[in-house]
């Protein structure tokens, strides 16, 4: 059974192109932004068989750790994302409080104060 279609695969495409240099999205976040909240393991599914010039090393777990299936493991992760200039702790983890990135989501600022 697919649980996931071309729609949220193109919109998770989208969604990564998006993020900054120097910010990161945790995979339930980009899956959330893409409107299935609950298919963060498919966004990590979508890494690895999606397209490969999205900057896929600034998705990141929900603790701010790197991916052990990166091209390359860790090391990869951590050598692809030092070139972004984010900082990695020894457990291949980043400051995700510091460098989580939301996108604007379409009509967000239309509602009058």
């Amino acid at each position: 059974m697919q649980r996931v279609d071309e729609q949220f695969k193109n919109r998770v495409y989208d969604i990564v192109a998006q993020i900054p240099k120097g910010k990161v999205m945790a995979y339930g976040q980009v899956a959330a932004a893409a409107g299935a909240a609950w298919a963060a393991w498919e966004v990590g599914q979508i890494a690895h068989t999606g397209l490969s010039d999205l900057p896929w090393q600034r998705v990141v777990n929900k603790s701010g750790g790197l991916a052990r299936g990166y091209p390359g493991g860790f090391e990869g992760h951590k050598k692809a994302i030092l070139a972004d200039g984010v900082e990695v702790d020894p457990d291949f983890k980043v400051d995700i409080e510091k460098l989580l990135w939301y996108p604007e989501a379409p009509g967000q600022n239309s509602l009058s104060l």
